[in-house]
């Protein structure tokens, strides 16, 4: 059964690479608005959020298409160390799923109440939310690889044999 899987997961390997890509390019607003509307009023006491309110709303939204993209990229990157091993794609991985820690342990919503109601640094729920906003921005590097492996991809399908 799992053989049948990925024979499938193979043969539609650039619709599949393209979902979790675009999945996870939803989360570059997502981490936009926090760096911008969350991180930035706990340092500097101003948002540097350039949209109306109402988006921060939407980038909260946006942050639930995380559980499919993790779910994808996962699955991506297991597919690819079936393949062939490397440590990079492993770590990748890794960095994927410490993410399911960040949203069963403590949301953006906690981070905020936090932010807000802590003014002592080292005070723990407020240590807590920095931490949760670190996994989250291990995203990065994995958003970074998927989107090159879709160009690198595209770029190759679209190469007339001579």
């Amino acid at each position: 059964m799992f053989q049948r899987f990925w024979e499938w997961y193979q043969r539609h390997y650039l619709l599949n690479l393209s979902i979790a890509t675009f999945l996870f390019l939803f989360q570059l607003f997502h981490l936009y608005w926090l760096f911008t509307d969350v991180v930035l009023i706990k340092i500097t006491g101003q948002s540097y959020f350039a949209f109306p309110n109402i988006w921060g709303m939407i980038s909260t939204f946006l942050d639930y298409s995380e559980i499919p993209a993790i779910i994808s990229t996962s699955v991506l990157y297991i597919h690819l160390l079936r393949q062939k091993w490397a440590a990079k794609n492993f770590l990748y991985l890794l960095f994927i799923n410490i993410q399911w820690i960040h949203i069963l342990w403590i949301t953006d919503e906690i981070i905020v109440e936090r932010f807000a109601t802590h003014i002592e640094f080292f005070h723990w729920p407020l240590v807590a939310a920095w931490l949760a906003i670190a996994i989250d921005y291990f995203e990065l590097p994995v958003i970074y690889d998927t989107a090159k492996r879709l160009v690198r991809e595209i770029k190759k399908n679209k190469k007339i044999p001579n």
